[in-house]
């Protein structure tokens, strides 16, 4: 097996070879004037496994680089291909919700099976799709963040109640709850923009004397987390902290949510982020493993 380090993916690349003890190598990018991207392979792929490891995020930007990368790889003879990115963009578009609009998931999902022999990722925003087999073509494995998290708010909080920002974040919150034996509540939330958001607490019984740990899977503009700690303010608990698995973080997203009240704001590192306090990469090497043994 060879791992090919995605631009900014050292960290979960070089992580993977070391539990897998794995050749790695990097790939080789370059920007035209024009704004285009050429990409070079720089080991020899002929006959051999080959991974693409790191984060593309921002879609945008990193995935045309990877769809290139992974046609040359196939055409210099690589046996198969697969991407092991623990932040899986384009799913939160799983509906048509306006007349038009383009149902980004299954489109994106398309794009990425039609290159890649399998997908490794972690927690990708489900919602409507309830498996990503539902919309991609290919083998994928999902692997859960909640462990990770669980043990680190059991090393770091004294005495958490994990708390789900919105009903969407309940499942998160739970299981999290559940492997770290904390107890758990969820918040309403009403959104009435894309940065216009309110919440109320579904159960203040098991609050007083805990410190509420916000518990979510994305953080992109951050106003339900700010929200939800002016939430647990009004209802006199003390300063929350905030995980997340993933670092998305829109804008100012980290100054709203510690201007709200939020102590600290942890994220595991599925994307890039001074924040990443949680590693996945010894979670998602067996996942890997089981891919190729497949």
């Amino acid at each position: 097996m060879l791992i090919v380090t995605l631009p900014g993916g050292t960290h979960i690349a070089t992580a993977l070879a070391a539990e897998l003890g794995a050749e790695t190598s990097d790939l080789a990018s370059h920007h035209f004037p024009d704004g285009e991207h050429l990409v070079r392979l720089l080991a020899d792929v002929n006959g051999r496994d080959v991974v693409f490891a790191g984060s593309i995020h921002p879609a945008d930007e990193k995935t045309l680089p990877l769809l290139f990368a992974a046609e040359t790889a196939r055409e210099l003879g690589a046996k198969r291909i697969g991407l092991v990115t623990p932040y899986l963009p384009y799913m939160r578009q799983d509906a048509r919700f306006r007349p038009g609009e383009a149902i980004t998931s299954i489109s994106y999902a398309r794009l990425l099976s039609g290159c890649l022999d399998f997908l490794v990722t972690v927690d990708p925003h489900l919602h409507r799709w309830h498996s990503l087999s539902q919309i991609y073509t290919i083998p994928t494995e999902v692997v859960a963040a909640a462990p990770a998290i669980a043990q680190w708010v059991k090393a770091n909080v004294t005495n958490p109640l994990l708390v789900g920002p919105d009903e969407e974040s309940r499942q998160w919150a739970a299981e999290v709850a559940r492997l770290a034996g904390a107890p758990c509540t969820v918040l309403t939330k009403q959104r009435r923009g894309d940065r216009d958001v309110s919440v109320t607490l579904e159960d203040a019984t098991h609050a007083a004397g805990h410190t509420p740990v916000l518990v979510d899977d994305i953080i992109s503009t951050g106003r339900t987390i700010a929200a939800a700690a002016q939430a647990l303010k009004r209802l006199g608990l003390s300063a929350p902290l905030c995980v997340a698995v993933h670092a998305v973080f829109a804008d100012d997203a980290v100054d709203a949510m510690t201007v709200a009240g939020v102590q600290r704001v942890v994220t595991c590192d599925t994307i890039p982020h001074p924040t990443n306090a949680i590693p996945v990469a010894h979670l998602v090497a067996p996942a890997l493993r089981r891919m190729l043994a497949a």
